[in-house]
């Protein structure tokens, strides 16, 4: 089994493991234990109680973080014709279709978001093998599959911080909410906004506790759990 380093040793020192923080405090404490050189990103774990087996019970949504994630996103559009050129003036990286389909089979996903106009998906939708593991697949469900005139208006919002959240089959979510480098009350607003999305999108077949368990990491420091039920109660700043 391999052992931690000393860096990690000494911020898992600072945790009370079995502490229940508020989300506050657990915000703060991050930035306390973290030691890595570089920027690391911040993620909030959860644990549902629900069963991914059943189409009722998925839990995915989009939502836009008051100060973003920290990071620059690389946006490719499949569009064609007028929709690639709204596409191309919305700051979009990439734009194309039957290249990039063709580029993206050959291995290529160097891009963070994928977008697309309904009348190339016939074109997209061979690539479900390839981006749909990654979540880089556009789809309606995620809004990433759109008319021309509102390329915009996503490409913008990806650009500030918009977040998809999607439970995988073994009922935790993963969700990136800003860096290191945030204060820890940035870091509290924009867990405050997605925590009061995920609650809005509990499927109402889920009976029993929601939420089961909750914790923030950096890349390289020690899980943090938080309270539940404050986490839970929490909205988006104003």
């Amino acid at each position: 089994m391999p052992k931690h380093g000393k860096n990690f040793r000494n911020a898992l020192d600072l945790v009370e493991h079995e502490k229940e923080y508020s989300p506050a405090e657990a915000m703060e404490l991050l930035l306390k234990t973290k030691f890595a050189k570089f920027d690391e990103t911040v993620d909030i774990h959860m644990r549902l109680g629900i069963d991914p087996r059943h189409a009722d019970q998925q839990v995915r949504g989009v939502v836009l973080l008051p100060h973003g994630v920290g990071k620059q996103v690389r946006i490719l559009v499949f569009a064609e014709g007028e929709a690639a050129k709204i596409a191309m003036d919305a700051g979009a990286d990439f734009v194309g279709t039957d290249d990039l389909v063709a580029k993206i089979q050959e291995g290529w996903v160097e891009f963070d978001a994928a977008i697309a106009v309904p009348q190339v998906m016939g074109k997209v939708g061979r690539l479900g093998r390839v981006l749909g593991p990654r979540g880089l697949m556009p789809s309606p469900k995620a809004d990433t599959i759109v008319q021309q005139e509102d390329l915009p208006r996503l490409i913008n919002e990806l650009r500030l911080g918009r977040v998809e959240y999607r439970v995988d089959k073994t009922a935790n979510m993963h969700v990136p909410i800003g860096k290191t480098s945030f204060s820890a009350d940035k870091l509290v607003d924009n867990f405050a906004t997605l925590m009061d999305s995920v609650v809005r999108a509990r499927p109402g077949s889920v009976k029993g506790q929601y939420i089961r368990r909750l914790t923030v990491t950096s890349t390289m420091g020690p899980g943090i759990r938080m309270d539940i039920a404050q986490a839970s109660a929490m909205k988006p700043a104003l």
